[in-house]
């Protein structure tokens, strides 16, 4: 029996995956049936980058099913999946969903109690682990109670002499589920039609921000409605070439990886190793990138380290081909076109300049490069503008299958996310909250059902989001809502929005602004090892530890400039009067920032109490001790005097 999308596609430019009534295994089916030898995967190994085509991907992923349904998996139970990006693991994800299950991806760093806390949502039998160290995350979760019975792992290395019962290679995984398909010839089929568009495609987590996170189940036909939006919305286009680096367990990689992967047949490239994504990222040179803010600042860094290493010759050609294209993208921002300087110099520095620079990067076939999760800084986003990178802001959330909005590539804001995607309605209520109603919305919190009816009414998804929109539609994000405060002279605020542009000084890597109910705002700031090690390194500014660093004198001028820099642009009342250069960062495994590393306010400002008190009693520096939690669980802590700065 073949997949009715595949029959009907063979006429009409094979485009069934925007299709919502189906599901991600039937479509995987009729890419398979149509382009069974063009490739879906590649994965480099051992420095040689190995191709998985349509057919092969289609093959082990019905082997992966049937060969877990053979070791007791099945409908409504819960999969976890611990580690980097990995063809199989992504294989597994999809063969859970095959047979009605949930798979919950966590993050590769979660520290134990976190995974327990997954583990204890819902009965988790299974897990598919990718290496020793995510085994022993597993075998740790059973002395501590848990009943996974059966671990899977990917990587045997380390694990012949392991006598825990239970353990079974992938390689086992799929020979029992080949034996299956040879002996029962309708279960191929079968399992490709078993899957239902209000199926489980995938079980994700809420950042978690204010509390512990919330289980997300999204169904099939959320994450194909989400696809189906962005492509409508010029954001991707088929057959696009994507690099899959990001963490399985944020729902940004699920629906940019699997959802958009399979949906629109991308080519998707995964790394070997996330200490080597930048370099895998230039062999691979995709078409189609998603990062956070920090890693579009991160290679920008990388860029100005390198310039400062540079010859005279070649600094003096950076800076003017540059500093013309930094003009001309920032009148085209306001409006206006670029002189006729400008546009004679755009063509040789792209040539001498801008051009080698993307090629250096792996960004010269990117066609749609997008930003997302936090505001991103003005300076890093002109630069990307300038260079020929249309980087776009895309506002999502994970309890809407990631995608609610997006710039238009010829209209571009600084300000904005650009407008709601085709599909998808948004509204300001009265307290100015962004709502949103979409097919791609979720239908609540597992096992919540008072979050779930403070999330949905009537249809209507509560972001928890403030903005507003302008008069032709764009949006304007403004903060959390639930972070709207005043200070003690009724002036309101939202601490993020005021962090978000401390962050957009390469410098900074962290703030946290302080001033509820206080006369004045203040600040905890961490500062950004690398950028500010190599900006001290060029000084000669000796230092032993971060902590050694942070509280330099010199450093503490940096970034009170940088602070300076965001009062200019802030009313009177809310100004930042003091600021506190922390002496480590702030960390997930301390509970500080979650693994999105949005800021856990709550946490910080009990942890860091003595550092709020001393700022408000006016003190020149304070004695810190702080918590610091190591890979295996275990806590240190680690004492310094810090200066109080004020501004």
């Amino acid at each position: 029996m073949q997949p009715a999308e595949a029959i009907a596609a063979k006429g009409d430019g094979a485009t069934w995956g925007l299709n919502t009534d189906t599901t991600l295994i039937r479509i995987l089916a009729g890419n398979a049936q149509v382009f069974p030898h063009r490739v879906a995967m590649r994965e480099k190994d051992m420095g040689i980058w190995q191709e998985i085509t349509w057919s092969q991907l289609l093959d082990t992923t019905l082997a992966c099913a049937a060969g877990i349904e053979s070791l007791g998996f099945g409908a409504d139970e819960a999969m976890l999946v611990l580690g980097d990006n990995r063809p199989r693991l992504y294989q597994g994800m999809l063969a859970a969903g095959i047979l009605g299950g949930y798979a919950m991806p966590v993050f590769p760093d979660a520290t134990p109690e976190e995974i327990r806390h997954f583990a204890q949502e819902v009965r988790v039998r299974f897990a598919l682990a990718e290496d020793q160290e995510q085994v022993d995350k597993v075998l740790d979760l059973r002395e501590h109670g848990s009943v996974i019975e059966n671990v899977i792992y990917d990587d045997p290395r380390g694990l012949a002499g392991y006598p825990s019962p239970g353990l079974v290679s992938w390689q086992e995984v799929q020979a029992r589920g080949m034996q299956r398909l040879r002996s029962e010839p309708q279960l191929r089929d079968a399992l490709i039609q078993r899957a239902r568009p209000e199926g489980p495609a995938v079980f994700v987590h809420s950042s978690g921000t204010t509390g512990k996170p919330k289980g997300v189940l999204l169904n099939h036909r959320n994450l194909l409605a989400g696809v189906r939006n962005v492509h409508r919305g010029g954001g991707f286009a088929f057959d696009e070439s994507v690099l899959a680096y990001l963490p399985m367990a944020w729902i940004g990689d699920f629906a940019v990886t699997i959802g958009a992967g399979i949906a629109l047949r991308f080519t998707i490239n995964i790394p070997e190793r996330q200490e080597t994504v930048l370099r895998d990222l230039r062999e691979i040179a995709p078409t189609l990138y998603f990062a956070a803010p920090r890693s579009w600042d991160n290679m920008l860094t990388t860029i100005q380290v390198r310039m400062e290493d540079s010859t005279r010759l070649k600094k003096w050609l950076y800076d003017v081909f540059m500093n013309s294209a930094l003009a001309a993208e920032r009148r085209k921002l306001e409006g206006g076109r670029p002189t006729l300087k400008e546009r004679l110099l755009r063509p040789l520095g792209e040539l001498l300049v801008c051009g080698p620079i993307k090629d250096q990067l792996g960004l010269t076939r990117l066609r749609h490069a997008f930003t997302g999760g936090e505001a991103i800084g003005e300076d890093t986003f002109v630069f990307y503008r300038a260079l020929g990178v249309k980087l776009r802001q895309l506002y999502g959330q994970t309890e809407s299958g990631a995608f609610n909005a997006i710039q238009d590539i010829g209209e571009v804001r600084l300000h904005t996310v650009g407008r709601p995607l085709p599909g998808v309605e948004i509204r300001i209520s009265d307290g100015g909250e962004i709502l949103i109603r979409s097919e791609s919305v979720f239908s609540g919190y597992y096992q919540r059902e008072e979050a779930s009816r403070e999330a949905l009414e009537n249809g209507w998804l509560h972001t928890g989001d403030a903005g507003y929109r302008e008069p032709d539609g764009h949006l304007v994000v403004l903060g959390r809502l639930s972070e709207v405060v005043h200070t003690a002279k009724g002036e309101r605020y939202i601490p993020n929005y005021i962090e978000n542009r401390l962050k957009f000084s390469p410098y900074i890597k962290d703030a946290a602004v302080l001033g509820r109910g206080r006369d004045t705002l203040a600040a905890i700031i961490c500062i950004d090892r690398e950028t500010v090690g190599h900006w001290a390194e060029l000084r000669g500014i000796s230092y032993m530890s971060y902590a050694d660093l942070s509280q330099q004198p010199e450093v503490i001028e940096l970034i009170a400039a940088a602070a300076k820099r965001v009062n200019a642009t802030l009313p009177e009342g809310l100004k930042l009067r003091h600021f506190v250069c922390l002496h480590k960062e702030f960390d997930a495994d301390d509970g500080e920032i979650t693994r999105t590393r949005k800021l856990r306010r709550n946490v910080v400002e009990e942890r860091y109490a003595a550092i709020v008190d001393a700022i408000y009693a006016g003190q020149k520096a304070v004695t810190m001790k702080a918590r610091i939690t190591y890979e295996s669980g275990e806590i240190g802590i680690t004492e310094r005097l810090l200066s109080v700065r004020e501004i």
